[in-house]
């Protein structure tokens, strides 16, 4: 009974051996890349935005929670404006006051513009007597005198005019730069994203430029990965790339959007070749938007992968086709768009 028993139990284990080794040579087949694709490990990011007050003041309301999805331009939160709304109400009463006064002083050059008139009838009358003898020369310097008064005054009633007239545009000024800082207490999310952190409450009083809230930037989902200068040298802008983060048995679409014109973590003084060798060099890729937004309840930044680029073809030669492991894509994406993925 035991010659059996040992028997079955070595042919049980071969086996599993033999198993064990197919499986590690399949794996090995599958993740074996082409000379023209490049891999980095990496992370997927999306870029911070603060939400803060431009003016100091007290907070009155914020209108979204931690973990909230938010769109563009959708209201976050709102500052007290009681002080402003006076100021504005004040502001506005004095454009009305002046425009008011102008109007008043437009009736009033009318008059001094009749004076005047009269004043020189006056005196084209009294200078004709004086030539004759009827009159002396006193009464038509009087006349005169009247006349330049008139002058005067009449020139002064159009200068008070002009200058309410400037008032009346100080005072809008005043009303427009009012409304502009009503208008800034109205927080709103400069693009979409997810709110991160609420950092500040109700009738908490802040300075200029105080955080109220930190949201993340989900319009702008990638990855940086760090390729050697050899390949980077190879990796153009809008380079094809697939992103097969760990946590998914799909691969993720993505360009190249930016390579970096300088190397990371290099030596002050590059001497070998060696060491020339260990130069990196930042590499980003972007996530398509559509992609991002048919999946946005599922965006979660911080998740690792690893990246696949496509460099650029030798000359003469067609680029390589992906490895299997790395053709499968999103379901939403449909054929033409995998055929240039």
């Amino acid at each position: 009974m035991k010659k059996p028993v040992i028997r079955l139990m070595a042919f049980s284990l071969i086996v599993i051996v033999i198993a064990a080794f197919s499986w590690q040579w399949w794996q090995s087949q599958q993740t074996l890349l082409p000379a023209d694709i490049a891999t980095g490990n990496g992370r997927i990011e999306a870029d911070q935005i603060d939400i803060t007050t431009k003016y100091a003041g007290r907070v009155k309301h914020i209108l979204v929670q931690e973990g909230d999805l938010v769109t563009l331009d959708q209201v976050l939160a709102n500052m007290d404006t009681t002080e402003l709304d006076a100021q504005l109400a004040q502001t506005q009463a004095q454009v009305l006051q002046t425009r008011a006064a102008v109007v008043e002083s437009s009736v009033l050059i009318a008059q001094r513009e009749s004076e005047l008139t009269l004043a020189e009838l006056e005196f084209k009358r009294v200078a004709a007597l004086v030539k004759t003898g009827a009159i002396s020369q006193s009464l038509a310097d009087q006349k005169q005198t009247i006349k330049a008064t008139a002058i005067a005054v009449y020139n002064a009633a159009k200068a008070h005019v002009n200058t309410l007239e400037q008032s009346v545009l100080v005072a809008q000024a005043e009303v427009k730069r009012v409304q502009t800082q009503i208008d800034e207490a109205v927080l709103k999310s400069p693009a979409m994203g997810r709110v991160l952190y609420r950092l500040a409450q109700p009738n908490e009083v802040l300075g200029s430029g105080g955080k109220v809230l930190t949201i993340i930037n989900l319009g702008d989902i990638y990855m940086e990965v760090f390729l050697p200068s050899a390949q980077a040298y190879l990796t153009p802008i809008g380079a094809q790339a697939r992103v097969k983060l760990d946590i998914l048995d799909i691969a993720i679409p993505a360009q190249v959007s930016f390579v970096s014109p300088e190397s990371q973590f290099t030596p002050k003084q590059v001497e070998t070749q060696s060491e020339r060798d260990k130069l990196m060099f930042r590499v980003k890729l972007r996530i398509p938007q559509a992609l991002v937004l048919n999946h946005i309840e599922q965006v979660k930044t911080g998740v690792r992968g690893v990246a696949y680029i496509r460099l650029s073809a030798t000359k003469g030669k067609q680029a390589s086709a992906w490895p299997v492991f790395l053709q499968k894509l999103p379901d939403d994406i449909n054929p033409a768009e995998q055929s240039s993925q």
